[in-house]
């Protein structure tokens, strides 16, 4: 007999520390799906220091307002200026965005997930389907949301470049990217190049009157670095309608490009949502000023301009040879980031709450980690490695079992929850152990997992608490039956 189904939600844990939704890789049509090219006249407005604009709804006009001059404008002319609304994690919201914007006759740009398309809170493939066909144009985010600063180049590589593969998969064309949580850096710069990316937004340096009062209003047409462009910070619940109408009247003022940071449309009064209501008014508001013909509504791709590179694979991470445990520090003792262990995380589901104790000296003498939870009146809650590309999660082959073990104390049954990644990036619940009783004194829970499913590329794997307690582990190991040492007597 086993515990309660992790899976009962309809998710398993990935991404942020703290842990979120896995993800059930939603099934759509595929449909070859492009950008729309850069105009002839928004070419010539970039070679001829930005002369000539097209509206937000593609009329060629110059300063003027006229028709197509090839006359230089006058000194007085008012600066130009372009406007890509950007919209940060493919997030289901994100379709009352693109229906405003439909309705406006305005183009945007959305920053996507590969693995976390189909999840709960998420958009599908259809959606992303519908956005390109409405020419909005579909832009890179990593696979699970990786703080490239934080990740081994490998991983970063792989979250970047595989992303990108999977969309382009997928049937879109996709040359921009935005950098996860606005972290940026020359390193990171470089794999997002070398991913063939023609761009990547960064965010928060772009003067609001919410942040940044010190930065410049906009960006230059063309950005000093394409691959650390500047924007504003994300929207969010503090901002009106005042200060996004502001935000672009300082800009225009100033003339260059200007990029807006979204993330939710919702009425969820989220920190990082704006409603429906005041999305649908700026959006209008935006749409009028198109028509003075001194500023555009663009994709990031028609802003950047260039072709679509050819795709690059991520480097493949391979399993752990026989005999050899593969999980990255085993015994908690290497600090990471948040006050976890490197290449650990906590996560979980349900409502109940939890803490990460660290206990000194620990199992083995030198740190044991322990899980607290209180509150508890559904789901689970666990400590387990990582769930990315590879760098901490373990990779697996299809059709091997594998040796799970971990030393634990604990005040209430527990028993080990399993997840696996697919070749797209997702994470989802596979399968759990029978329970191991609480015990008093340290002991070991083994276990043998059934054959890896096919598909399955990568497993994760931790003791949970499903009820108030605490759980101490410490000294896990993961071995391909083949060749596993034998457990400890």
């Amino acid at each position: 007999m086993t515990g309660p189904d992790p899976a009962e939600s309809g998710t398993g844990p990935a991404g942020h520390a703290a842990g979120v939704p896995g993800l059930m890789q939603a099934k759509a049509s595929r449909r070859r799906v492009g950008l729309l090219a850069v105009s002839w006249i928004a070419v010539l407005a970039v070679l001829s220091g930005g002369s000539f604009m097209a509206t937000g709804r593609g009329t060629p006009t110059d300063v003027r307002g006229g028709p197509p001059s090839s006359e230089a404008p006058s000194t007085s002319a008012p600066p130009l200026l372009s406007v890509s609304l950007t919209f940060d994690g493919g997030r289901s919201s994100q379709r009352t965005a693109a229906r405003i914007l439909a309705d406006h006759h305005l183009r945007g740009t959305f920053f996507v997930n590969s693995g976390f398309v189909g999840a709960p809170d998420f958009m599908n493939q259809e959606d992303l389907n519908n956005l390109a066909g409405q020419h909005h144009e579909i832009g890179g985010y990593t696979v699970t949301l990786a703080d490239l600063t934080a990740v081994e180049p490998a991983e970063a590589q792989r979250q970047v470049c595989n992303d990108r593969a999977k969309l382009t998969d997928w049937g879109f064309k996709v040359t921009s990217f935005a950098y996860p949580f606005g972290s940026s850096s020359a390193p990171a710069a470089d794999i997002v190049s070398g991913c063939g990316y023609n761009s990547a937004r960064g965010m928060d340096k772009i003067r609001t009157p919410y942040s940044c009062p010190d930065c410049d209003a906009t960006e230059t047409v063309r950005p000093q670095d394409p691959f650390n462009t500047r924007a504003t910070a994300e929207a969010g619940a503090g901002w009106t309608l005042e200060g996004l109408q502001q935000t672009v009247e300082q800009a225009q003022a100033e003339g260059g490009w200007l990029q807006l940071s979204f993330y939710d449309v919702d009425d969820s009064g989220a920190p990082r949502s704006v409603t429906p209501a005041l999305f649908e008014q700026f959006a209008a508001w935006l749409d009028a000023r198109t028509v003075e013909g001194t500023m555009g509504v663009r994709t990031v791709h028609e802003v950047i301009g260039q072709v679509a590179k050819p795709v690059v694979p991520g480097p493949a991470p391979t399993p752990a040879g026989p005999g050899v445990n593969a999980l990255r520090n085993p015994g908690l003792e290497t600090p990471g980031k948040y006050g976890l262990p490197e290449c650990w995380q906590v996560s979980g589901y349900g409502e109940n709450s939890s803490e990460l104790a660290t206990l000194t000296p620990g199992f083995s003498g030198g740190v044991t980690r322990r899980l607290d939870v209180s509150g508890y009146k559904s789901g689970d809650v666990k400590l387990l490695p990582v769930l990315d590309l590879g760098a901490c999660a373990p990779s697996v082959s299809a059709g091997r079992t594998y040796s799970l073990r971990a030393w634990y104390q604990s005040t209430a049954r527990t028993q080990f929850a399993v997840y696996y990644r697919n070749s797209v990036g997702d994470w989802q619940f596979w399968t759990a152990s029978p329970y191991f009783p609480a015990r008093t004194t340290y002991g070991q829970a083994v276990w043998e997992t059934p054959p890896v499913p096919e598909g399955a590329e990568a497993i994760s794997f931790g003791l949970n608490l499903f009820s108030d307690g605490q759980l101490a582990t410490d000294d896990y190991e993961m071995y391909d039956t083949v060749g596993a040492p034998p457990p400890a007597q």
